[in-house]
């Protein structure tokens, strides 16, 4: 088994003094301070009892800090739980509470969020950034596996539920994302997408340690420093649909139609569906071709990607990436269903979660997506809906429960029901209350809601209804609530 920072170690040994990271911070590597810097994380996590199969909780954004626990914690054997530093204390609380972590790790330097959180926590200047650390010495001990990290996502309950990625997981992304890109040494890749997130701690950190290429991390998205890095020398650029559009609208503003003198050579798209007006205006503006791709944090980020031409109208996420397979299960006579996969990309499995494990895994190794999805004659997926409710809003994952929980935790609400709108390449999420007999003010309700759920979480909307469509059991009919509400959205969007 190949550890992910045997790719670190390579490019030291080959390639030293060659740029290898950057953050927003100002802090660069090259390889050989790359590796170095990993070697430190790991000193520090066994200096503070970390053992192999423990469990470290990263408390981050993009920084150099999380890219050297990355390495560090594969460096001892155990596994890192990266949480995104923007999520609320209660969210960060309920994680812990599940994996149980041996250390916690809040990188301060890069994130205001991630101070705030460190509050009392000793304080570290390492090198690779300002650091503060907590510890549980009463963590459970567990028997070291292939596990490398712990990504989070909330489950249909609204429960934490920790997908378990291994080291030949995200070596088989990192290889996939880089040979897609035909990324080389010497490349430089603009790192906006979380590295909390699959996204970006596969298709995007781990392609960059495979490759060989520069990552530049930011530590949060701005149009006017992506433009900066584009101009700056960026050959390579994963993000999602509402990246591109921000970056257009404020090129546009400044006069700019089109980008002109980039290095730019791949432009990618993920994590939400292309429009195919939208694709032609982004092409027309990198004058590159615009990939689209499929992935869930259970298949490590990637399951199929395109290889298009400019200007090609498809709208598929294309065919899979080699070694992986993809079928229909119980297509209907359109050959709609739902999709699976399987292959070295799919996850170990849900931690500590069995029983769900064996809903989604059956014994030959086809996980069950959820999504909904036909093949085409030339072997591309075309995603069709979700079987699971699940919102993707800017990259990130929203699942209503969690969003309907908050919102039902306040004792004017009877009950609400959240549902995602796709709207200018980005889904918005939208909720329905229904209130008590005193009514609730939707600003009130969206100010509870904001120290309950993290920015990207929140209601882009909240409508206050006398009574939700629901059937005679009782049940909320949420595919109604779209045409129900109607006139209530349209106002709402002219009132913008």
């Amino acid at each position: 088994m190949t550890l992910i920072h045997a790719h670190i170690d390579r490019h030291a040994a080959e390639r030293p003094t060659a740029p290898a990271l950057r953050d927003s911070q100002g802090i660069a590597f090259d390889w050989a301070g790359y590796k170095a810097a990993s070697e430190a994380a790991a000193t520090l996590l066994k200096d503070h009892g970390v053992q192999p199969g423990d469990r470290v909780m990263a408390v981050a954004e993009n920084s150099a800090a999380l890219a050297a626990l990355v390495f560090g914690t594969s460096r001892i054997g155990a596994r890192l739980v990266p949480v995104n530093a923007r999520m609320t204390a209660p969210e960060i609380a309920r994680i812990a509470g599940h994996c149980r972590p041996r250390l916690t790790v809040f990188a301060t330097d890069a994130s205001p969020e991630a101070r705030a959180h460190a509050a009392g926590a000793q304080v570290m200047q390492t090198s690779y950034g300002e650091i503060a650390l907590t510890t549980d010495p009463g963590a459970r001990f567990e028997a070291p596996d292939d596990t490398a990290v712990i990504l989070y996502t909330t489950g249909t309950t609204g429960d934490p539920k920790g997908v378990m990625l291994t080291h030949g997981n995200l070596n088989f992304a990192g290889r996939a994302s880089a040979t897609l890109r035909g990324m080389v040494p010497g490349e430089r890749l603009y790192g906006a997408l979380p590295l909390t997130h699959v996204f970006g701690l596969a298709s995007m950190l781990t392609a960059g340690a495979v490759a060989g290429a520069e990552v530049q991390l930011e530590a949060r998205f701005a149009p006017d420093k992506l433009l900066a890095a584009l101009q700056g020398g960026a050959t390579v650029l994963p993000a999602v649909p509402q990246m591109h559009a921000v970056l257009m609208a404020h090129t546009a503003a400044q006069g700019i139609e089109r980008l002109r003198g980039a290095a730019l050579r791949y432009v990618s798209s993920g994590a939400a569906p292309l429009d195919p007006a939208w694709k032609r205006k982004a092409e027309a503006f990198y004058g590159l071709p615009l990939q689209n791709g499929y992935g869930m944090t259970e298949t490590t980020a990637g399951v199929c990607a395109t290889r298009n031409a400019i200007g090609d109208p498809d709208t598929s996420v294309g065919p899979p990436l080699p070694g992986c397979e993809i079928r229909i299960a119980a297509p209907d006579r359109d050959g709609i269903g739902e999709i699976e996969t399987r292959g070295p990309h799919v996850m170990k499995g849900y931690y500590r979660l069995p029983e769900l494990t064996a809903e989604a895994l059956d014994p030959e190794g086809w996980l069950k997506t959820g999504d909904l999805g036909r093949i085409d004659d030339a072997g591309r997926l075309h995603i069709v809906g979700r079987k699971k409710e699940l919102i993707i809003r800017s990259g990130f994952n929203v699942h209503p429960p969690e969003v309907e929980a908050a919102l039902n935790d306040h004792l004017d609400v009877v009950q609400c029901a959240v549902i995602g709108r796709a709207r200018n390449g980005n889904e918005d999420v939208l909720a329905f209350v229904q209130p008590a007999r005193g009514g609730v003010d939707p600003a009130a309700l969206a100010d509870f809601a904001r120290e309950r759920l993290s920015a990207y979480k929140r209601p882009s909307a909240i409508f206050v209804v006398d009574a939700l469509p629901a059937a005679s059991t009782g049940k909320i009919l949420k595919h109604r609530l779209l045409t129900t509400f109607a006139d209530r959205i349209a106002a709402h969007d002219a009132g913008e």
